[in-house]
């Protein structure tokens, strides 16, 4: 077991990438790496499905690297952690590209619903939090080089960040952090009739 599991991870196996396009799969990665450790019992408590169930989709997860088993403090339980907080998707095959591509729409289709139960508590929640929170969208002319550089810029300002509060390790957090749910989701789209 690695002694840290803070770290991105290049993920480009296809069959490590079809395993992890999996809507359960998802949600129990990432609810393992908020909790720290988790065991199969809790996720399944958590996410509302059966501890079989729960158990089965860890133990892929497993499989394929994403989770390994942590130490129990009492020697019985079997919890689980992540083996790294962040992943990049780089199918080294054209048949990677597939999964890749899931990966994505559940991605976006999670920043969706992170944005709906926002929407639904934020009436409750600190003003600070409300004025901050939300969707900023807009549209950019660039060449692909351009991209390339926004990109890396946008990943040399949040990687201090993660590495000074990730996932899963609540000692090194600041008392008033919370999680905060992000996608940067960048597509080329068709130009107009026109060029616009």
């Amino acid at each position: 077991m690695a002694d840290s599991n803070i770290g991105t991870r290049s993920v480009s196996d296809p069959l490590a990438l079809r395993a992890l396009a999996h809507p359960l799969r998802i949600r129990l990665l990432r609810l393992v790496g908020r909790e720290g450790t988790l065991t199969a019992a809790d996720a399944a408590r958590q996410l509302g499905v059966s501890h079989a169930l729960a158990s089965h989709h860890l133990r892929q997860l497993a499989k394929y690297g994403y989770v390994e088993q942590a130490d129990a403090p009492d020697g019985r339980a079997r919890p689980w952690r992540v083996t790294t907080t962040s992943f990049e998707l780089d199918p080294a095959e054209e048949s990677g590209w597939d999964a890749a591509d899931a990966l994505q729409r559940l991605a976006v289709d999670q920043a969706g619903r992170d944005v709906e139960e926002w929407q639904r508590r934020r009436p409750e929640e600190d003003p600070r939090w409300q004025a901050l929170a939300g969707v900023r969208s807009g549209l950019v002319y660039l060449t692909a080089d351009q991209l390339e550089e926004a990109l890396a810029a946008w990943a040399a300002i949040l990687q201090p960040l993660v590495d000074q509060a990730p996932i899963g390790h609540h000692d090194a957090r600041h008392p008033a952090s919370r999680p905060v749910s992000y996608a940067l989701v960048t597509v080329p789209i068709d130009p107009t009739a026109r060029g616009g």
